[in-house]
């Protein structure tokens, strides 16, 4: 729907290609109660008031038990890359299950040095990037990065970004640099956080391009100020995900990874939610910077939703971990590597990454527009399905609107549509639908955004 043009009804959700199958299990209310028993209170829920209950999916699609159709344009948090329970993808699991379900990596199986060697198929060519070994989660793999580059340097020190988050663990928590996401336990030993390129909120109050790009020359500074003069590593995601979608100046990380190279680290690109093709222009994150990084760590859309990560690096890196015994015990076993490769093979072969280039290129100019009209929207960024719109209730002070954020989900979600929120204050509004996003849904999605905007006048 055009800027002009005045909606006489609400947005309807496109009709899925099939109908949800009937819902015969416990109700809402019952899970809800189950939940409050049983599982930890830390857990957090959407939609405080009524929790969503979501017990089937379809591509892009999901139903609650009432067999309500939604739009999921979280995806998962960022995890279904292709879409909910793929055809061919839930075809050669199940083989793989009834065929073999586990086995460690002290046997052989042909799945996990196959896939190794797609992965290493889709680094830089040259890099050197061509070794993987496999982790359940991004948390894991973001350890395991971490611990690869101590060993391998003889370092400690590490330097990550202000506003990023790296996992939940501790040691990954040390990483993470949000007050929302630490607990008041020792944390943080080693670990030094720079400033990011997050120019909306520039932490020297400057303006990009003017500004000489301080924030990561900083980076040199902090390591001769705050380290011995030398580091083991930098990890950082080449868009923040957690942290509201910032996405860096182009010269940003080019600068950073010079800085640390010269104290002799690595550089670690953390990939778990931009990698696989979701920035639309590069099948990684890290590629639309013009760098190179020492080790790749990759979760999330590397299987579609099934538990499983990644660290890749070069041959001399990897064979630090050999002096003593490395060993997990699910992870690269068949059906997590079936999976893997099934998803592989539909980005590939499905036209994933296009998809998310050109839909992620036509909803952010629809939210350019409404920025235009709504002073509620301070910044619109982001690239390909992943996209942010930072709130503020004003432009000058840049006051965050988490109040808002929060309504305009509540109101999306009565209209059909499932989005997120990111930052520090839970003020920016996450978009990143599964790769198989069509312009139906995409129009949908914007148009649900303006409606529920501009209900709230701003």
């Amino acid at each position: 729907m055009g800027s002009g043009e005045k909606r006489k009804t609400s947005p309807q959700v496109p009709p899925a290609p099939t109908a949800p199958r009937p819902y015969r299990g416990p109700s809402r209310e019952e899970t809800l109660a189950r939940r409050q028993e049983y599982l930890s209170p830390a857990l957090l829920t959407y939609y405080k008031d009524h929790p969503l209950m979501i017990v089937e999916g379809k591509m892009q699609y999901v139903w609650d038990e009432q067999g309500k159709q939604y739009l999921d344009a979280f995806g998962g948090i960022l995890t279904v890359s292709v879409g909910h329970c793929h055809p061919s993808v839930v075809s050669r699991v199940a083989d793989q299950l009834a065929t073999l379900q586990h086995a460690t990596t002290i046997y052989l199986h042909p799945a996990v040095s196959q896939y190794g060697e797609r992965l290493a198929g889709k680094m830089p060519r040259g890099s050197g990037l061509q070794v993987s070994c496999f982790t359940n989660s991004g948390t894991e793999a973001n350890d395991l990065a971490v611990l690869t580059a101590r060993q391998h340097t003889g370092r400690f020190d590490f330097i990550a970004l202000r506003n990023a988050y790296h996992g939940g663990s501790q040691s990954a928590m040390a990483l993470t640099a949000h007050s929302t996401w630490k607990y008041t336990t020792p944390h943080s030993f080693g670990v030094h956080h720079a400033m990011p390129g997050y120019c909306y909120r520039c932490p020297m109050g400057l303006s990009y391009p003017g500004c000489d790009l301080k924030c990561a020359r900083d980076v040199g500074e902090l390591i001769r100020f705050a380290t011995p003069g030398e580091v083991a590593g930098f990890i950082a995601e080449p868009i923040m995900g957690v942290g509201g979608v910032v996405t860096p100046p182009a010269e940003y990380f080019g600068i950073v990874y010079e800085e640390v190279r010269k104290a002799g680290g690595l550089c670690i690109a953390d990939e778990v939610q931009t990698g696989f093709g979701r920035t639309g222009t590069k099948f990684w994150g890290f590629e639309n910077w013009g760098v190179v990084p020492d080790m790749v760590t990759m979760a999330k859309g590397i299987g579609n939703g099934f538990g499983l990560g990644a660290v890749t690096t070069r041959p001399e890196v990897a064979r630090t971990m050999t002096g003593k015994i490395f060993f997990n015990t699910f992870a690269g076993n068949p059906v997590q590597m079936t999976q893997a490769l099934a998803v592989l093979d539909v980005i590939e072969g499905e036209g994933a990454q296009e998809t998310a280039r050109v839909e992620g290129g036509y909803i952010r100019a629809r939210l350019a527009e409404l920025q235009e009209r709504y002073p509620l929207i301070g910044e619109v960024r982001g690239m390909g399905l992943m996209l942010g719109v930072e709130l503020v209730r004003d432009r000058k002070t840049k006051e965050p609107a988490d109040t808002e954020a929060i309504q305009i989900l509540q109101a999306t979600k009565a209209l059909g549509l499932l989005i997120g929120r990111g930052g520090l204050h839970g003020n920016t509004i996450r978009i990143a639908p599964p790769m198989c996003v069509t312009r139906a849904d995409s129009e949908f999605l914007v148009d649900c955004l303006e409606e529920a905007i501009g209900a709230l006048g701003r």
